[in-house]
């Protein structure tokens, strides 16, 4: 830990986060310099198929737009997949304003829309300094 202070923010991180299994944000109780954001894991959904075909790949790319277009809206701080083909697939966080904005943005995904993904959202309580910014890592590749 770099000082008492961190070590007593991941502390009630830790001891407060259980309450917001229920959805509650309690950001009142937040130690400075926390924040709420909320992580989303993708997993399979009731439409996933490991089979490539021209309609997965199409919503693959509707997929990959629309994480795009998050990043560029300063909703997306990170979005990538998981290498392990398991039942977890990949993970978004976002930085919004509720949970329902969370869901919102969760729901419209094209691959959540078609059933390949299924989504499970909890609000993560971290350090802001120990994230990017939304939108500030995704940018066009240097030419």
């Amino acid at each position: 830990m770099r000082s008492p202070r961190m070590a007593a923010a991941l502390f009630l991180s830790l001891v407060l986060a259980p309450g917001l299994a229920s959805g509650e944000e309690p950001k009142s109780a937040m130690p400075p310099g926390m924040a709420v954001v909320y992580m989303v894991f993708l997993k399979r959904g009731p439409s996933w198929t490991p089979q490539q075909t021209a309609e997965t790949r199409a919503v693959q790319e509707a997929h990959l737009a629309n994480i795009r277009a998050l990043w560029e809206a300063k909703k997306m701080i990170v979005a990538g997949p998981f290498g392990d083909d398991g039942e977890l697939r990949g993970v978004f966080i976002f930085d919004v304003a509720s949970l329902d904005e969370a869901k919102a943005l969760a729901a419209s995904d094209p691959a959540v829309k078609a059933g390949r993904l299924a989504v499970e959202i909890h609000p993560w309580w971290v350090e802001r300094r120990a994230l990017p910014v939304a939108g500030s890592y995704c940018q066009p590749a240097a030419q």
